[in-house]
């Protein structure tokens, strides 16, 4: 249902940007959302968009050089992320929630994408 692309390896300050594409129409899902797992941690919540794309939020750690949005008529939301670091690098997910539920949090969404590896280099 979801296919995420566009990870790499980069250097520290380099840019990237995620994509992910939906097999069905994405204004169908309340919220979308990224999440990343690095190596021996947990998969964490890095920003989330709402159907229309009014309302964002991001992770603290991520916040002001990252950022969401969704093309509806696409099916695709992206992940611009800039000022990568190496802390940055993880398998970044994709994710939709029919019902919009704890936005924050991986029990709230329904439906995952296959990951795609981001390595950022020091």
């Amino acid at each position: 249902q979801l296919q995420a692309s566009g990870g790499g390896l980069v250097q520290a300050g380099g840019s990237l940007r995620l994509s992910c594409a939906a097999s069905g129409p994405t204004d169908s899902y309340h919220n979308m959302g990224w999440f990343r797992q690095a190596p021996g941690k947990e998969r964490e919540f890095v920003a989330v968009i709402s159907r229309t794309g009014e309302s964002t939020h991001y992770a603290d750690s991520i916040k002001d050089r990252f950022a969401i949005y969704r093309d509806n008529a696409k099916s695709t939301v992206y992940l611009e992320m800039n000022d990568l670091k190496p802390e940055d690098t993880a398998v970044y997910y994709c994710a939709a929630s029919l019902y919009g539920k704890s936005w924050s949090a991986v029990g709230g969404y329904d439906y995952w994408g296959q990951g795609t590896q981001v390595t950022v280099s020091s």
